[in-house]
Protein backbone atom coordinates (compact mmCIF):
# COMPACT_ATOMS: atom_id res chain seq x y z
CA UNK A 1 0.00 0.00 0.00
CA UNK A 2 1.54 3.57 -0.65
CA UNK A 3 2.11 5.97 1.32
CA UNK A 4 0.81 9.78 0.86
CA UNK A 5 1.99 13.49 1.51
CA UNK A 6 -1.20 15.70 1.65
CA UNK A 7 0.07 19.16 1.38
CA UNK A 8 -2.53 21.69 3.17
CA UNK A 9 -4.27 21.79 5.72
CA UNK A 10 -7.79 23.36 4.76
CA UNK A 11 -11.04 21.75 5.27
CA UNK A 12 -10.88 20.11 1.79
CA UNK A 13 -7.32 18.35 2.51
CA UNK A 14 -8.89 17.64 5.93
CA UNK A 15 -11.69 15.72 4.34
CA UNK A 16 -9.59 14.04 2.20
CA UNK A 17 -7.03 13.29 4.98
CA UNK A 18 -10.34 11.68 6.75
CA UNK A 19 -11.43 9.55 3.69
CA UNK A 20 -7.74 8.36 3.03
CA UNK A 21 -6.78 7.67 6.58
CA UNK A 22 -9.67 5.20 6.76
CA UNK A 23 -8.32 2.98 3.90
CA UNK A 24 -4.92 2.50 6.35
CA UNK A 25 -2.50 4.13 3.93
CA UNK A 26 0.13 5.66 6.02
CA UNK A 27 -0.19 9.50 5.62
CA UNK A 28 2.46 12.20 6.30
CA UNK A 29 0.80 15.71 6.65
CA UNK A 30 2.04 19.19 5.90
CA UNK A 31 0.38 22.24 7.72
CA UNK A 32 1.95 25.98 6.98
CA UNK A 33 1.44 26.92 10.37
CA UNK A 34 3.98 24.96 12.65
CA UNK A 35 2.07 25.55 15.80
CA UNK A 36 -0.83 23.94 13.65
CA UNK A 37 1.07 20.62 13.40
CA UNK A 38 1.83 20.59 17.11
CA UNK A 39 -1.39 21.02 18.33
CA UNK A 40 -2.55 18.45 15.72
CA UNK A 41 0.33 15.62 17.43
CA UNK A 42 -1.33 16.85 21.02
CA UNK A 43 -4.90 16.43 19.88
CA UNK A 44 -5.47 14.29 16.63
CA UNK A 45 -7.62 17.06 15.02
CA UNK A 46 -6.88 20.14 12.74
CA UNK A 47 -7.51 23.44 14.88
CA UNK A 48 -8.73 25.40 12.13
CA UNK A 49 -10.56 23.60 10.24
CA UNK A 50 -13.10 21.01 10.35
CA UNK A 51 -12.14 20.25 13.93
CA UNK A 52 -14.53 17.93 14.51
CA UNK A 53 -13.04 15.20 12.71
CA UNK A 54 -10.78 12.76 15.13
CA UNK A 55 -7.85 11.22 13.76
CA UNK A 56 -6.94 9.41 16.59
CA UNK A 57 -5.42 6.10 15.79
CA UNK A 58 -4.89 6.79 12.38
CA UNK A 59 -1.47 6.50 11.12
CA UNK A 60 -0.05 10.17 10.68
CA UNK A 61 2.47 11.78 10.82
CA UNK A 62 2.60 15.63 10.43
CA UNK A 63 5.10 17.97 9.42
CA UNK A 64 5.82 21.75 8.94
CA UNK A 65 8.89 21.08 6.45
CA UNK A 66 7.46 20.64 3.32
CA UNK A 67 10.97 18.86 1.79
CA UNK A 68 10.77 16.19 4.74
CA UNK A 69 7.23 15.71 4.17
CA UNK A 70 7.51 14.94 0.81
CA UNK A 71 10.74 11.73 0.93
CA UNK A 72 8.63 10.12 3.13
CA UNK A 73 6.24 8.94 1.01
CA UNK A 74 5.10 7.45 -2.68
CA UNK A 75 2.07 10.21 -3.69
CA UNK A 76 1.70 13.26 -3.09
CA UNK A 77 -1.40 15.30 -3.02
CA UNK A 78 -1.44 18.79 -3.57
CA UNK A 79 -4.81 20.48 -1.54
CA UNK A 80 -3.77 24.16 -1.01
CA UNK A 81 -5.62 26.93 -2.72
CA UNK A 82 -5.07 27.61 -6.22
CA UNK A 83 -3.24 31.23 -5.43
CA UNK A 84 -0.98 29.45 -3.10
CA UNK A 85 0.46 26.61 -5.11
CA UNK A 86 3.24 28.08 -7.18
CA UNK A 87 4.66 29.62 -3.63
CA UNK A 88 4.15 26.68 -1.37
CA UNK A 89 5.88 24.48 -4.13
CA UNK A 90 8.53 27.01 -5.54
CA UNK A 91 11.61 25.85 -2.88
CA UNK A 92 11.61 22.79 -4.03
CA UNK A 93 13.30 20.91 -7.26
CA UNK A 94 12.56 18.63 -9.84
CA UNK A 95 14.10 15.94 -7.87
CA UNK A 96 11.77 16.13 -4.70
CA UNK A 97 8.93 15.47 -7.19
CA UNK A 98 10.77 12.75 -8.82
CA UNK A 99 9.41 8.69 -9.36
CA UNK A 100 6.27 10.11 -7.18
CA UNK A 101 2.72 9.73 -8.44
CA UNK A 102 1.11 13.54 -8.22
CA UNK A 103 -2.30 13.91 -7.41
CA UNK A 104 -4.44 17.78 -7.76
CA UNK A 105 -7.58 18.16 -5.67
CA UNK A 106 -6.96 21.84 -6.64
CA UNK A 107 -10.22 23.04 -8.03
CA UNK A 108 -8.66 26.63 -9.33
CA UNK A 109 -6.32 27.91 -11.58
CA UNK A 110 -2.57 29.46 -10.64
CA UNK A 111 -3.63 33.23 -11.01
CA UNK A 112 -0.03 34.55 -12.52
CA UNK A 113 0.57 31.57 -14.90
CA UNK A 114 -3.17 31.60 -16.01
CA UNK A 115 -1.93 27.60 -15.45
CA UNK A 116 -4.23 24.17 -14.25
CA UNK A 117 -1.82 22.38 -11.20
CA UNK A 118 -1.28 19.63 -13.54
CA UNK A 119 0.37 21.92 -16.63
CA UNK A 120 1.77 23.87 -13.53
CA UNK A 121 3.37 20.41 -12.40
CA UNK A 122 4.44 19.35 -16.20
CA UNK A 123 6.37 22.66 -17.02
CA UNK A 124 8.06 23.55 -13.74
CA UNK A 125 8.58 20.15 -11.72
CA UNK A 126 9.03 17.92 -15.25
CA UNK A 127 6.12 15.56 -13.95
CA UNK A 128 4.69 13.14 -16.97
CA UNK A 129 1.17 13.71 -17.37
CA UNK A 130 1.08 9.58 -17.15
CA UNK A 131 1.92 10.33 -12.97
CA UNK A 132 -0.67 12.34 -12.57
CA UNK A 133 -4.23 12.44 -10.87
CA UNK A 134 -6.92 14.48 -10.31
CA UNK A 135 -9.60 14.51 -7.46
CA UNK A 136 -12.92 16.16 -8.36
CA UNK A 137 -16.44 16.20 -6.93
CA UNK A 138 -19.74 16.66 -6.80
CA UNK A 139 -18.23 16.33 -2.74
CA UNK A 140 -18.58 19.16 0.06
CA UNK A 141 -15.50 18.58 2.38
CA UNK A 142 -18.19 19.40 5.41
CA UNK A 143 -20.81 16.67 4.38
CA UNK A 144 -17.62 14.15 4.41
CA UNK A 145 -17.07 15.45 7.86
CA UNK A 146 -20.41 14.41 8.73
CA UNK A 147 -19.48 10.99 7.06
CA UNK A 148 -22.86 11.58 4.54
CA UNK A 149 -23.19 10.00 0.76
CA UNK A 150 -20.72 11.64 -1.47
CA UNK A 151 -19.31 10.75 -4.24
CA UNK A 152 -16.13 11.08 -6.00
CA UNK A 153 -14.62 11.25 -9.61
CA UNK A 154 -10.39 10.44 -10.12
CA UNK A 155 -9.07 10.59 -13.92
CA UNK A 156 -5.68 9.79 -14.65
CA UNK A 157 -4.01 9.01 -18.15
CA UNK A 158 -2.86 6.19 -16.32
CA UNK A 159 -6.36 4.15 -15.38
CA UNK A 160 -4.47 1.55 -13.47
CA UNK A 161 -3.57 4.64 -10.94
CA UNK A 162 -7.27 6.07 -11.48
CA UNK A 163 -8.52 1.91 -10.06
CA UNK A 164 -5.99 2.49 -7.34
CA UNK A 165 -7.08 5.50 -5.61
CA UNK A 166 -10.60 4.43 -6.53
CA UNK A 167 -10.32 1.63 -4.16
CA UNK A 168 -8.37 3.81 -1.88
CA UNK A 169 -11.16 6.21 -1.32
CA UNK A 170 -13.76 3.54 -1.38
CA UNK A 171 -15.86 3.84 1.89
CA UNK A 172 -19.44 2.99 2.81
CA UNK A 173 -20.10 6.62 2.17
CA UNK A 174 -18.00 7.64 -0.48
CA UNK A 175 -18.61 6.48 -3.90
CA UNK A 176 -15.83 6.98 -6.43
CA UNK A 177 -15.79 6.56 -10.38
CA UNK A 178 -13.00 7.13 -12.89
CA UNK A 179 -12.43 9.05 -15.86
CA UNK A 180 -9.50 9.58 -18.75
CA UNK A 181 -10.80 13.24 -18.82
CA UNK A 182 -8.09 14.68 -16.50
CA UNK A 183 -8.47 18.64 -17.82
CA UNK A 184 -11.94 18.32 -18.31
CA UNK A 185 -11.96 17.19 -14.81
CA UNK A 186 -9.81 19.81 -13.65
CA UNK A 187 -11.66 22.63 -15.95
CA UNK A 188 -15.34 21.61 -14.61
CA UNK A 189 -13.63 22.84 -11.20
CA UNK A 190 -12.78 25.86 -11.98
CA UNK A 191 -15.65 26.91 -13.83
CA UNK A 192 -17.88 25.81 -11.32
CA UNK A 193 -17.08 28.03 -8.51
CA UNK A 194 -17.13 30.99 -11.22
CA UNK A 195 -20.98 30.12 -11.51
CA UNK A 196 -21.36 29.48 -8.33
CA UNK A 197 -20.56 33.26 -7.36
CA UNK A 198 -22.90 34.03 -9.79
CA UNK A 199 -25.28 32.12 -8.20
CA UNK A 200 -24.45 33.95 -4.90
CA UNK A 201 -24.51 37.65 -6.24
CA UNK A 202 -27.94 36.75 -7.81
CA UNK A 203 -29.74 35.53 -4.39
CA UNK A 204 -27.84 38.14 -2.73
CA UNK A 205 -29.63 40.88 -4.74
CA UNK A 206 -33.37 39.08 -4.55
CA UNK A 207 -33.68 37.15 -7.29
CA UNK A 208 -35.25 33.51 -6.43
CA UNK A 209 -35.35 29.65 -7.53
CA UNK A 210 -37.07 30.51 -10.75
CA UNK A 211 -34.53 32.77 -11.92
CA UNK A 212 -31.46 30.70 -10.01
CA UNK A 213 -32.90 27.46 -12.15
CA UNK A 214 -32.48 29.30 -15.43
CA UNK A 215 -28.60 30.79 -14.71
CA UNK A 216 -27.48 27.55 -13.41
CA UNK A 217 -28.86 25.89 -16.69
CA UNK A 218 -27.03 28.70 -18.84
CA UNK A 219 -24.25 28.22 -16.89
CA UNK A 220 -24.15 24.70 -17.84
CA UNK A 221 -24.45 25.73 -21.33
CA UNK A 222 -21.29 28.20 -20.76
CA UNK A 223 -19.02 25.37 -18.71
CA UNK A 224 -19.96 23.21 -22.15
CA UNK A 225 -18.56 25.65 -24.84
CA UNK A 226 -15.66 26.66 -23.06
CA UNK A 227 -14.93 22.35 -22.25
CA UNK A 228 -15.22 21.64 -25.85
CA UNK A 229 -12.80 24.60 -27.02
CA UNK A 230 -10.46 24.71 -24.64
CA UNK A 231 -10.31 20.86 -23.73
CA UNK A 232 -11.70 18.49 -26.55
CA UNK A 233 -12.96 14.88 -24.87
CA UNK A 234 -15.75 12.73 -25.51
CA UNK A 235 -17.31 13.37 -22.57
CA UNK A 236 -20.78 13.37 -21.07
CA UNK A 237 -21.37 17.60 -19.31
CA UNK A 238 -24.56 16.15 -17.96
CA UNK A 239 -22.59 13.83 -15.71
CA UNK A 240 -22.11 13.95 -11.79
CA UNK A 241 -18.01 15.41 -12.30
CA UNK A 242 -20.12 18.37 -14.21
CA UNK A 243 -23.43 19.23 -13.85
CA UNK A 244 -23.61 17.65 -10.49
CA UNK A 245 -20.45 19.95 -9.31
CA UNK A 246 -21.66 22.87 -10.49
CA UNK A 247 -25.58 22.30 -8.96
CA UNK A 248 -23.83 21.10 -5.47
CA UNK A 249 -21.59 24.18 -5.66
CA UNK A 250 -24.45 26.76 -6.92
CA UNK A 251 -27.13 25.40 -4.58
CA UNK A 252 -25.43 24.39 -0.87
CA UNK A 253 -25.26 26.50 1.99
CA UNK A 254 -21.77 25.07 2.22
CA UNK A 255 -20.32 26.58 -1.08
CA UNK A 256 -17.88 28.78 0.26
CA UNK A 257 -18.51 30.12 -3.46
CA UNK A 258 -21.82 30.75 -3.38
CA UNK A 259 -21.37 32.30 0.08
CA UNK A 260 -19.07 35.11 -0.90
CA UNK A 261 -21.17 35.71 -4.17
CA UNK A 262 -24.23 36.53 -1.48
CA UNK A 263 -22.10 38.84 0.32
CA UNK A 264 -21.38 40.99 -2.62
CA UNK A 265 -24.74 40.73 -4.13
CA UNK A 266 -26.37 41.97 -0.51
CA UNK A 267 -23.60 45.22 -0.94
CA UNK A 268 -20.32 43.74 0.16
CA UNK A 269 -16.70 45.40 -0.98
CA UNK A 270 -14.59 42.43 -2.44
CA UNK A 271 -12.31 42.74 0.61
CA UNK A 272 -15.10 42.65 3.46
CA UNK A 273 -16.60 39.90 1.46
CA UNK A 274 -13.44 38.02 1.69
CA UNK A 275 -12.42 38.97 5.19
CA UNK A 276 -15.68 37.80 6.42
CA UNK A 277 -15.40 34.53 4.56
CA UNK A 278 -12.73 33.59 6.29
CA UNK A 279 -11.32 31.18 3.30
CA UNK A 280 -10.49 31.30 0.14
CA UNK A 281 -13.37 31.63 -2.54
CA UNK A 282 -11.51 29.89 -5.55
CA UNK A 283 -14.25 31.31 -7.92
CA UNK A 284 -12.84 34.89 -7.33
CA UNK A 285 -9.20 34.40 -8.78
CA UNK A 286 -10.82 31.99 -11.34
CA UNK A 287 -13.06 34.89 -12.55
CA UNK A 288 -9.76 36.92 -14.08
CA UNK A 289 -8.33 34.17 -14.95
CA UNK A 290 -10.96 32.94 -17.38
CA UNK A 291 -11.79 36.47 -18.47
CA UNK A 292 -7.90 36.32 -19.95
CA UNK A 293 -8.12 33.06 -21.37
CA UNK A 294 -11.78 33.83 -22.52
CA UNK A 295 -10.31 37.42 -24.32
CA UNK A 296 -7.84 35.13 -26.57
CA UNK A 297 -10.41 32.22 -27.79
CA UNK A 298 -12.79 35.29 -28.29
CA UNK A 299 -15.26 32.77 -26.38
CA UNK A 300 -18.46 34.82 -25.45
CA UNK A 301 -19.31 33.76 -22.12
CA UNK A 302 -21.69 36.48 -21.07
CA UNK A 303 -22.12 35.31 -17.63
CA UNK A 304 -18.39 34.49 -16.35
CA UNK A 305 -17.83 37.83 -18.30
CA UNK A 306 -20.67 40.07 -16.15
CA UNK A 307 -18.87 38.42 -12.85
CA UNK A 308 -15.75 39.65 -14.33
CA UNK A 309 -17.17 42.98 -14.23
CA UNK A 310 -18.46 43.32 -10.98
CA UNK A 311 -15.50 41.75 -9.41
CA UNK A 312 -12.29 43.34 -11.34
CA UNK A 313 -14.55 46.78 -13.21
CA UNK A 314 -16.52 47.74 -9.87
CA UNK A 315 -19.13 47.49 -12.14
CA UNK A 316 -22.92 48.18 -10.06
CA UNK A 317 -23.77 44.79 -9.13
CA UNK A 318 -28.03 45.29 -9.66
CA UNK A 319 -27.20 46.83 -13.45
CA UNK A 320 -24.97 44.05 -13.94
CA UNK A 321 -27.14 41.93 -13.34
CA UNK A 322 -30.30 43.25 -14.72
CA UNK A 323 -28.51 43.40 -18.45
CA UNK A 324 -27.69 39.67 -17.85
CA UNK A 325 -31.22 38.82 -17.06
CA UNK A 326 -32.09 40.09 -20.82
CA UNK A 327 -30.01 37.70 -22.51
CA UNK A 328 -30.73 34.81 -20.43
CA UNK A 329 -32.62 32.22 -21.90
Amino acid sequence: MPSISIIGAGSWATALCKIFSESGVRINWWFHREEDARHFDRFSHNPRYLSDVDFSGKDIRVFSDLAACLCESDWLLVAVPSAYVSGVLSGLSADALKGKKIISSVKGILPGELQLVTDFLADRFHVLRYDMAVIGGPCHAEEVALEKQSYLTVAAADQSFAEEMKKLLSSRYISVSTSADMDGLEWAAVLKNVYAIACGVCHGIGFGDNFQAVLVSNSMQEMNAFLHQYAPFHRDALGSAYLGDLLVTAYSTFSRNRTFGNMVGRGYGIKAAQLELGMVAEGYYAINGLNKIREKMRLKLPIAEAMYSIMYQNAPVKETVEKLREILV
